[in-house]
């Protein structure tokens, strides 16, 4: 199993993307093989496109106050930002749970009521229920570390993700 049928099988038909998180996935697929099978497979569904001048607005405030974008690098934080607005300003999204690992960003999300859960919860979850074990969970958050993801919060023994 890999890290995406984990994460679908957790995310259990809830999960949704934005048109700038799937074009991301698009340019990460270089080198993370396995996101050419987003698209494809169809289980976050279409991109969401920012429709209203308000929700494309909103969402370049937080790209620049939230997450420290620029005018420079329009792209940059896009993903996040457009996540955001979308849980902000539509009522479909209304108590939809984001998931992030940037420290900021979360805590901008919990002081809004936005309700948020990062990779160690995401593989807290997976153990819990049954879908890896513990100690795969555990070697799958190492090794991202150690592949250079900023994940906090890493447990030092397998066991406690079952805590």
């Amino acid at each position: 199993m890999n890290r995406l049928d984990l994460l679908r099988k957790v995310l259990d038909g809830c999960g949704r993307w934005t048109e700038a998180v799937a074009e991301e996935a698009r340019r990460s697929a270089a080198h993370v093989r396995e996101l050419v099978q987003l698209p494809l497979d169809g289980w976050l569904g279409e991109p969401i496109e920012l429709s209203t001048d308000a929700e494309i607005a909103l969402a370049d405030r937080l790209r620049r106050a939230v997450f420290g974008g620029s005018a420079s690098e329009p792209l940059r934080h896009l993903g996040e930002a457009e996540t955001l607005a979308l849980i902000q300003t539509r009522r479909e999204f209304a108590g939809a749970v984001w998931i992030t690992d940037d420290r900021d960003a979360g805590e901008y999300a919990t002081t809004h009521g936005i309700p948020v859960k990062n990779t160690v919860t995401l593989m807290r979850e997976a153990a819990v229920s049954g879908l890896i074990p513990c100690t795969e969970a555990h070697g799958l958050l190492r090794a991202m570390v150690a592949g250079g993801r900023h994940i906090r919060g890493v447990p030092e023994r397998a066991e406690r993700l079952l805590d």
